[in-house]
């Protein structure tokens, strides 16, 4: 139940965070040039109302969207949002939250239908039709169904929480937020629930205290004073830095060891923020906007005009409250404990959180009995990844676990829904940042990486003992004849003479041009792709390709190859078969599968490339042979 909690809230907040920086422009646009503002301005002030009705909503819904269903999925969402947004003039932020995920879901099922019967070259047209008339369906549907709902949802849940304002009840929010925050449900709670309410709220009256309610970095200053006065050796000696980054910087992560430490202690800040809340409630405090993260600058800069004494005084008294509570329950109901093994206990609880497996240092073994989906991830996704992707599907075939789906992505589309990430060490923090639900595995290369048969043990390993998994579907193969010949045989060059990695991605380009595949600029992409990280993927092995933004260059899918018998010095490694690639689809997935097999080891790649004939190479990589 916890984990199921945990994962809501996660994709509840993974939709706001993202867009978090549009709220804060919104806040100040709103603090400063409203008519109450600093500096009113009614040309300006003109913003204020679009950006909350549409703008904020639609942000939600592309970004859910694109969560379940990649880019048409996000599409499909804004669209479906926009129906929400057009049946009301209430802010459709719980209507974004809906449309936007039902919409990825619903572009997810329709690919997986088409997958296989979309005949060649019809691809992009039934891709863009799709979006549309789904995006279409489901908009007229949010105007009759989804709008109403959330109308209703919403007018309850205002009048909840004005319940708990008119009745003084709101701070014992206090008394699960607190608790919630060492748990890693705070973003959840206070993104996913709190933002959206309080940016209503904030619209209507000009501020809201809902955004103070996980923010407050007073609860937390308290605790951390208290262990410099009554903490002991190394927790005492920390605790004042560590004060200075959650107060100035807003990291409320860093006090959670300390809760950990002496679990009796989060009673200072759970009572330190009912207290806080009390006094912002008495006092009328309240931001303009969310304030994340949640520091005192970022506090002071979302206080409206006139807001400041209340909302001084309320982070001042949590602070104080908090101070003496902790204090009071270090000196008779502390014990020693180790800061490391607490702070341990943190990435622990932050991995479990977030899907992952434990950190190794913590002793924790991955239970991998659940994974049910692993993205391989570059920049482009299309040609390391996608190789990558496929050697592992291999692996688990071999390995009999068939209930897994292998697939490949850019790094900026990962799938909302995927339990593991694949990825190059230089994009594991975006690959964190894209999928925060997922474990990150990063590698070297995305060729024979070592990483590939421990995953497949450690998968292998977790079903054991367990229900037998279903069989998945074997994927439909087209025959032979009907696959398309993408690499033609004056595309294949043999010997070519060592140069740099520079040259050589020229040189797959400039033959790319030639055929008509791609545009001058690709080559450009090449280059950036390789500057980004080596497009060498390990067993002698490199595959140049652009990156996502130089997509817009390629005219149709078509591979090149050549061959460097000497070997080129490309960074750690060295490259003897260079494979070009531009693709519109996922036609050429075929022959980096035929790669996949014929240059698994530098081994095998030296005997391919050592007894390579144009018209060996030719039947061999285009499946004929």
């Amino acid at each position: 139940m916890k984990e199921r909690v945990q994962k809501f809230g996660r994709f509840l907040s993974g939709m706001v965070m993202p867009n978090i920086g549009a709220f804060i422009a919104w806040g100040l646009i709103a603090a400063l040039f409203i008519p109450d503002g600093w500096f009113p301005n009614e040309t300006i002030n003109g913003m204020v109302g679009p950006m909350l009705r549409f703008l904020l909503p639609i942000l939600i819904g592309y970004t859910g969207g694109k969560a379940v269903g990649g880019q048409k999925g996000a599409v499909t969402g804004a669209l479906a949002t926009l129906g929400a947004i057009a049946a009301t003039e209430s802010t459709m932020f719980i209507g974004a939250m809906i449309c936007g995920p039902l919409g990825g879901w619903c572009i997810k099922k329709f690919d997986k239908a088409m997958e296989g019967r979309i005949p060649a070259g019809f691809e992009m047209v039934v891709n863009n039709f799709s979006v549309g008339i789904i995006g279409a369906i489901l908009a007229i549907l949010s105007i009759y169904v989804i709008a109403p709902v959330c109308v209703t949802l919403t007018d309850w849940l205002g009048t909840g929480v004005e319940f708990l304002v008119s009745h003084s009840l709101l701070p014992l929010t206090a008394v699960l937020v607190e608790p919630a925050k060492v748990l890693f449900l705070n973003n959840a709670i206070n993104h996913g629930v709190f933002t959206p309410i309080g940016t209503e709220q904030a619209m209507e009256m000009g501020k809201s205290i809902l955004f103070m309610i996980e923010s407050n970095p007073g609860p937390g200053l308290g605790l951390l004073l208290a262990y410099c006065v009554a903490g002991k050796g190394e927790t005492r000696s920390s605790a004042g830095a560590a004060a200075v980054i959650q107060f100035v910087g807003g990291i409320h992560e860093i006090y959670f060891p300390y809760v950990l430490m002496n679990p009796i202690v989060i009673l200072g800040p759970m009572i330190g923020n009912v207290v806080g809340i009390f006094t912002l409630s008495a006092l009328g405090g309240g931001l303009a906007a969310a304030a994340s993260p949640g520091s005192i600058i970022a506090e002071m800069l979302m206080t409206p005009k006139g807001g400041y004494f209340a909302n001084i005084a309320g982070i001042a008294v949590a602070a104080v409250v908090s101070f003496l509570i902790s204090a009071f329950l270090l000196k008779f109901f502390g014990k020693d404990a180790s800061l490391e093994e607490a702070q341990a206990q943190v990435a622990a609880s932050k991995a479990a959180s977030k899907g992952q497996a434990a950190p190794a240092a913590s002793g924790a073994s991955v239970n991998a009995k659940d994974v049910r989906k692993i993205v391989f991830a570059c920049d482009a996704g299309m040609g390391s990844s996608a190789m990558g992707a496929t050697m592992v599907r291999n692996k688990l075939k071999d390995a009999g676990i068939t209930d897994i789906e292998v697939i490949h992505f850019p790094v900026g589309e990962i799938p909302g829904d995927c339990q593991i990430v694949v990825t190059h060490h230089e994009l594991s923090g975006r690959a964190a940042g894209r999928a925060p639900q997922a474990r990150i595995i990063p590698i070297k290369n995305f060729m024979g990486a070592p990483e590939y048969d421990v995953l497949v043990k450690e998968l292998l390993e977790a079903r054991k003992g367990g229900a037998p998994t279903p069989a998945a579907a074997p994927a439909e193969e087209k025959p032979a004849a009907e696959q398309p010949i993408l690499l033609e045989k004056k595309n294949i060059i043999l010997n070519c003479k060592p140069v740099s990695p520079e040259e050589a991605i020229k040189a797959a380009g400039k033959l790319m041009v030639e055929s008509g595949y791609v545009e001058e600029a690709y080559i450009q992409g090449m280059l950036d792709r390789e500057a980004s990280f080596s497009v060498a993927i390990g067993s002698h092995v490199a595959i140049p390709h652009g990156t996502e933004e130089s997509r817009k260059a390629i005219k149709k899918t078509g591979l090149i190859v050549m061959t460097y018998p000497e070997g080129i010095e490309w960074g750690d490694e060295t490259v003897r078969l260079v494979v070009g690639i531009a693709s519109t689809g996922e036609d050429h997935l075929g022959i980096l599968g035929k790669i996949v097999e014929v240059a698994e080891t530098e081994e095998d790649t030296d005997a391919l490339v050592d007894n390579a004939s144009v018209d060996r190479l030719y039947k061999l990589l285009n499946g004929l042979e």
